[in-house]
């Protein structure tokens, strides 16, 4: 059971209807009395908190009433509480304009998150701890770019460098150790899932919200991921945090609920039991493009920058090559470290030139490989062996270049010192890493035209 108890101030209580994410202004959106709609709503899930309910509401609503420019609402979401927090709840609601109740028969806070977005007529949706551990001036950069539309969730984050928290050694750990699991297991790129701080747009809530299962602490991760997955806009916001000393949130059975959801989200994802690829097609964002009003790039397996690729088209440069550049330069200097560790090596057993041509053949290899698969999008085994081939003429280049700088240098000095060789074979190798990018792209990797009659 699910109970919607309004404030007096504001309205019948009945459900409104969902305004447009588009309408964030109150001269484009009112009640059925006059009165402006919400454009923020602000969840305080609660069970049990007699104590600290009247105070800590008290003081967001003076904080929003002074400092939000918008209209707001906030909505006191009680979890079945056991003491006096739903007559107190009902006394707020009574008390300040714009303070709502929801009561719900069953725990849970993403139940309750869930039932509460759900109803609310407000674009902008919210939830804060009822402890109020972040610093309240954080609120408005936390849902300015989700008013604006350039977001379509916000974070608070306790990780972040300029973030200042103060809490105890073990809860510090437990947060730091799941993100990092997050960022291990489900390819996470947000930094704080727990922080009992965020914010997301209407639209995004009524497409995500069918699709998260969990109605407890994991739901916050849940729904993030699924966020993420979809290519939603996840803005992050550094918080002042202190934590409340009083929680009473049980770190071990929540600890162990999450790794459940982690599992359980982890098989969902494998198998595409989730519409992920409908939600992106509706508020995926595209590869960027220095044209206006141009659309997606879109390339092929030769790397020439997409959507697969989410290259950047610059004026003058080839789409694609940007990003390819950087992955073909991870690659060299990987390639290039492992040349001269090998030349080292080798180079005790035999000389010069001998540990060059070895050195340079098995990182050769290598490098083309990687460079095939991570630069330029090729997979499979279609037309491998050619560019094998073509990757060794390449190498005969590098050689020559590498050989030839050797020769030159034991010409002119005789008996030159380890170090010097390396020195030349250092510069050697820049030069004919620069010839070897533009013969992997404009040759080896370079898109042929399909046959006749192919596809």
């Amino acid at each position: 059971m699910t109970t919607w108890m309004p404030s007096s101030a504001t309205g019948t209580g009945a459900p409104a209807q969902r305004v447009p994410a588009e309408q964030t202004h109150a001269s484009t959106a009112v009640e059925d009395d006059g009165g402006p709609l919400p454009v923020l709503d602000v969840v305080i899930p609660v069970y049990n908190e007699e104590n600290d309910l009247a105070p800590c509401v008290r003081r967001l609503h003076a904080h929003l009433r002074d400092s939000f420019p918008y209209p707001f609402q906030l909505t006191i979401a009680d979890n079945a509480s056991t003491d006096g927090t739903l007559g107190i709840a009902l006394a707020l609601a009574e008390e300040l304009p714009g303070v709502r109740t929801v009561h719900l028969d069953a725990k849970g806070r993403g139940r309750a998150l869930h039932t509460a977005w759900a109803m609310s007529p407000a674009p902008v949706l919210a939830y804060m701890d009822v402890d109020l551990s972040t610093d309240l001036a954080a609120l408005l950069p936390l849902v300015a770019p989700l008013i604006s539309g350039h977001s379509d969730l916000a974070i608070g984050t306790r990780l972040a460098r300029t973030s200042r928290v103060v809490r105890g050694p073990r809860r510090e750990v437990i947060s730091r150790c799941y993100n990092l699991i997050l960022r291990g297991t489900l390819a996470a790129r947000f930094s704080d899932a727990q922080c009992g701080f965020k914010a997301i747009r209407a639209d995004a809530a009524a497409a995500l919200l069918p699709l998260v299962e969990d109605t407890g602490w994991f739901f916050d991760t849940e729904l993030l991921v699924l966020a993420e997955r979809t290519g939603m806009r996840i803005h992050e916001v550094p918080v002042d945090w202190i934590d409340d000393p009083d929680s009473r949130v049980d770190v071990l059975n929540t600890a162990i609920a999450d790794l459940k959801g982690v599992v359980r989200l982890l098989r969902a994802l494998g198998t595409g039991a989730l519409p992920l690829v409908e939600l992106r097609r509706e508020f995926g964002r595209g590869p960027l493009t220095t044209a206006a009003g141009a659309g997606a790039t879109t390339g092929g397996a030769d790397g020439s920058g997409g959507a697969a690729t989410g290259g950047v088209q610059v004026p003058g440069v080839p789409r694609g090559l940007p990003g390819q550049l950087i992955r073909f330069a991870v690659i060299g200097v990987a390639s290039t470290l492992a040349y001269l560790v090998l030349f080292v090596l080798l180079r005790t057993a035999t000389g010069a030139q001998a540990a060059n041509l070895l050195a340079l053949l098995i990182t050769a290899v290598a490098n083309t490989a990687a460079n095939r698969r991570l630069t330029f999008g090729l997979t499979g085994a279609a037309q491998a062996g050619r560019h094998h081939l073509q990757g060794l003429v390449v190498f005969a280049i590098g050689l020559g270049l590498t050989s030839g700088s050797l020769a030159a240098l034991h010409t002119g000095s005789g008996h030159p010192g380890r170090g010097l060789e390396v020195t030349v074979l250092v510069l050697a190798n820049l030069l004919s890493t620069v010839i070897r990018f533009l013969l992997l792209r404009a040759w080896v990797f370079r898109a042929r035209p399909a046959a006749p009659g192919a596809p």
